[in-house]
């Protein structure tokens, strides 16, 4: 049975773009999988503590004595997380860009889910994603445009997430794109009425073990 994991991470709400994509991408995926099981979650609603020493010390070997129930909570958070994202199939994730990057709060989720020895490993030669295999389907949203220049070398949000999942060994990233945001409501229509049509040209493109 296919497994989606769908994440937003925009602090706007009905406003926001990325919520807009990422939701239809969804619904998108469910008509080409029917019966797939879909796990929702919301990183602002429900954020996720960044870390500090004693939540890492779960799953890093750092000199850090933990001796309080809330830390401890916050280990099994991050064993939750991961495997979470490692019983997904198709990973969705709304992403904005914040000041070059993405928000916080899409940061403290993928902190949570680097984890030595089950989502990649270290070896003689360098690190070794353990993840691999899986399609994660990012919805991006930026206020200008930054997908070709004299702005591209300041994306630090889909290069970003880009490098980051290619560590993990996941290769299939797809974006789902739209630009100037803040441009004035005909631009940023303009770009979400392209993206929105992207959707359905990307999800015939997916496939699931």
């Amino acid at each position: 049975m296919t497994q989606i994991l769908h994440i937003d991470s925009s602090i706007l709400q009905k406003s926001s773009v990325t919520r807009l994509l990422s939701s239809e991408t969804v619904r998108q995926l469910r008509e080409k999988f029917p019966g797939a099981v879909t796990r929702y979650r919301d990183v602002v609603q429900d954020e996720i503590p960044h870390l500090t020493g004693e939540i890492a010390a779960g799953f890093r070997a750092l000199p850090v004595s933990v001796n309080s129930d809330d830390v401890a909570t916050q280990h099994r958070l991050s064993d939750h997380l991961v495997e979470e994202f490692l019983a997904s199939d198709v990973i969705v994730i709304g992403a904005p860009m914040y000041n070059f990057s993405v928000s916080s709060q899409l940061k403290s989720w993928l902190d949570r889910l680097a984890q030595a020895g089950k989502t990649f490993r270290y070896t003689d030669k360098g690190p070794l994603g353990l993840s691999g295999g899986r399609t994660v389907v990012i919805a991006s949203a930026r206020g200008g445009f930054y997908n070709s220049e004299p702005f591209s070398s300041m994306d630090f949000q889909e290069r970003y997430l880009l490098a980051y999942f290619r560590f993990l060994g996941i290769t299939d990233v797809h974006f789902i794109r739209a630009e100037g945001a803040s441009k004035g409501e005909e631009v940023r229509d303009h770009e979400i009425k392209n993206a929105l049509k992207s959707v359905n040209d990307l999800i015939t493109k997916i496939s699931v073990n």
